[in-house]
């Protein structure tokens, strides 16, 4: 007889209700994926995976698909904060919407006042874990994402609910390290949250990444790479140490990403379908996107393509200044869609000024022109500073665009040098130039190039690969 491992998945944001960053990805998908294994991937423990989120004011859905189904007070300084609980369903998985006065008092998912999102997540982490007792469901795991929803992971540590969930583990995503969250100071007595007595740097005492980490049993890192990379002084955030202490928690597991969305043979986004057996089709799609860049048609000129953020961290800067330096008599071009900080945009409209034969600049999200550019450019530029994870060399491969990338975190674990992208190591022009150059001669090659974009095309991101580790680690708690 099977056994049923409940799960109860906490995020900020959730695709498709409402999305921000990569974060929605993942959360709209691995609780999907996670309810598909079947008991012979999981060894008969069948998974009842739900998800729960704030019922953000930016939120539009339909109110008819929204229940209510619970409302409790929260106690907060000698009064009750109301929260009311609605349901929904995404495909069969069911999910939980939670409101109140912290929730609905931000128009927004994420502020840019650190006290309003501080009171919101903390009232969300809160309610949800007391939502449980107005259901007939009690979570065997609460599974945490970032910052936003870690205060859960510590309220079950030090609560455990008047006993109601002392059999209840915790596991904590961490999708980026840096981002602490804002001191609760104040706020976690309030709130009935007494600080305890933790091995923290005391800078972080009342950081809530910090505590989630220090109270969640596992602690799992978006990649392998990036779990070892936050044992280091460069990349640790000031908890290194506090990490290195603790490792015997920290694992790393690659997100996926979604193979039925992001599918060449069916996307409706790009003008011509095609497969790894086919790739002479793909060509259509390298035209089509000159055409409509207003760039000149030349199938010899191989395009970069930057589908990004534009960060430092993803290294933008290290991007066009090695694009500015390349020879002009070699036909390449290069299609950059991405928004951000303020300075890069400029930077980029500059080399677009500077050679708009070439460089094409489209200062927006565009998710359409995005799928355009994965399968209409030949080189997927991903020169990032440090990579948790990352999706867009894993999209990019998926569509045959050859990535270079730089040896960090996700994107090492995911590109492999010669053989589906580029790597290069250094954090700097001269170490990328380099890398463009070994592609750049590598095209020359059209037989060993195939041989690239069909070993690229054939690598499995689905997300059920990463499903059955945390799956394996759930079982482990």
């Amino acid at each position: 007889m099977s056994k049923t491992l409940k799960v109860l998945f906490l995020a900020a944001e959730a695709a498709p209700f409402v999305k921000i960053g990569g974060l929605a990805d993942v959360a709209g998908a691995l609780p999907r994926a996670l309810r598909a294994l079947s008991e012979e991937d999981t060894g008969g423990v069948k998974l009842d995976v739900r998800l729960a989120i704030p019922l953000h004011m930016v939120i539009r859905t339909d109110a008819a698909t929204l229940r209510p189904i619970a409302s409790f007070g929260i106690a907060r300084a000698g009064r009750e904060v109301n929260a009311q609980i609605f349901a929904s369903h995404s495909g069969d998985m069911p999910v939980y919407f939670v409101s109140g006065e912290p929730i609905t008092t931000s128009a927004s998912v994420y502020s840019s006042n650190a006290a309003l999102d501080g009171e919101k997540y903390t009232f969300f982490s809160l309610a949800a874990l007391e939502m449980t007792k107005h259901l007939d469901w009690q979570p065997d795991i609460v599974h945490v994402n970032d910052w936003h929803t870690a205060l859960a992971a510590y309220a079950l540590q030090i609560k455990h609910w008047d006993g109601e969930m002392s059999g209840t583990k915790s596991l904590l995503t961490i999708h980026n390290l840096p981002f602490l969250g804002p001191h609760l100071t104040g706020r976690l007595a309030a709130y009935g949250l007494p600080l305890t007595q933790t091995d923290l740097p005391e800078w972080a005492h009342t950081l809530p990444l910090p505590l989630g980490i220090w109270a969640s049993k596992k602690n799992v890192a978006v990649s392998p790479t990036y779990a070892k990379e936050m044992l280091t002084s460069a990349q640790g955030a000031g908890l290194e140490n506090f990490l290195t202490i603790h490792k015997d928690t920290l694992t790393g597991i690659i997100n996926g990403i979604d193979a039925e969305s992001f599918d060449p043979q069916k996307d409706s986004a790009i003008p011509n379908n095609y497969s790894s057996e086919n790739l002479k089709e793909r060509s259509w799609n390298k035209a089509a996107l000159q055409q409509m860049m207003g760039l000149e048609i030349d199938s010899s000129a191989p395009i970069f393509g930057i589908v990004s953020r534009m960060t430092n961290q993803k290294g933008i800067d290290l991007a066009l200044d090695a694009l500015s330096k390349l020879k002009r008599k070699f036909p390449w071009q290069a299609v950059i869609l991405g928004t951000g900080d303020s300075l890069l945009e400029k930077q980029a409209k500059r080399l677009e000024k500077k050679m708009p034969e070439r460089v094409k600049v489209e200062i927006r999200y565009d998710d359409r022109l995005a799928r355009k550019i994965y399968a209409g450019s030949d080189i997927f530029l991903m020169p990032s500073r440090y990579e948790p994870c990352g999706l867009s060399q894993m999209i990019a491969m998926r569509y045959g665009c050859i990535p270079i990338v730089r040896n960090t975190g996700g994107l090492k674990d995911t590109v492999r040098h010669g053989e589906t992208g580029f790597v290069f190591e250094k954090e700097n022009v001269k170490s990328l130039s380099v890398a463009i150059r070994e592609a750049l001669a590598a095209y020359v090659n059209q037989d060993y190039w195939h041989s690239l974009q069909r070993n690229a095309m054939a690598e499995d991101f689905s997300w059920k690969n990463s499903a059955k580790k945390y799956a394996a680690l759930y079982q482990s708690l």
